[in-house]
């Protein structure tokens, strides 16, 4: 069974992004959040949704992938949108969640076309001059792969939820599938402590 969004999924293919060098990607989304929050008005926000879904793309995702990115958005987006038309007109509505879409489109990209150990191995090769300042770059990369690998789990958890609420007819039922989520989340965070800590790792006493 596929994962709920193509976020934190390698997908292994040949193709002009899956060439790059994952520290090239990761200053390439850096620029592109950059760019997308100095270039106001609704026709450039509508661009860099356009480079988002292209870079999606070449990255592999399909017309499946965006409609799971697009209906989990919608959860946000929808009631953001009616906001910000509500406060500042449709146009900055359109702005906002064009620039979070596109931006959300770009990291698919980036984490669709580059292996988890190469993104972290240039993570930690770019941490390495702040070890002289008592920074643990084995520690902060290890957080940014719990982090990845947790991505698709807690979308998994979120899925299995709304099928539940689904099933006893409350899938309108916001608490019925938030709260189950959250708890399971909360529960399968404290597994990883655990086996973390079985590992012995972050034990460590503070000097």
């Amino acid at each position: 069974m596929s994962i709920a969004s193509p976020l934190g999924a390698y997908i292994p293919r040949r193709g002009p992004l899956h060439a790059l060098r994952p520290g090239a990607k990761l200053l390439g989304l850096f620029a592109f959040a950059i760019a997308i929050i100095v270039a106001p008005g609704w026709i450039s926000s509508l661009c860099a949704l356009a480079i988002g879904a292209t870079l999606a793309v070449l990255a592999g995702l399909r017309g499946r992938d965006f409609w799971r990115v697009a209906r989990a958005f919608a959860l946000v987006g929808v009631p953001l949108f009616a906001f910000q038309t509500w406060s500042s007109g449709w146009e900055r509505g359109l702005e906002v969640i064009a620039d979070i879409l596109a931006l959300i489109l770009a990291a698919s990209a980036v984490t669709a076309s580059t292996r988890a150990s190469d993104m972290l191995d240039t993570i930690s090769w770019a941490l390495t001059p702040l070890e002289r300042f008592g920074v643990d770059t084995e520690r902060v990369s290890l957080t940014f792969s719990l982090a990845i690998r947790m991505i698709p789990a807690v979308q998994e958890l979120a899925r299995d939820a709304e099928q539940a609420a689904r099933a006893r007819g409350l899938d309108r039922n916001l608490r019925a599938r938030t709260v189950p989520l959250v708890l399971r989340t909360v529960s399968q965070a404290q597994l990883t402590g655990q086996a973390l800590a079985a590992r012995g790792i972050g034990d460590e006493e503070a000097p």
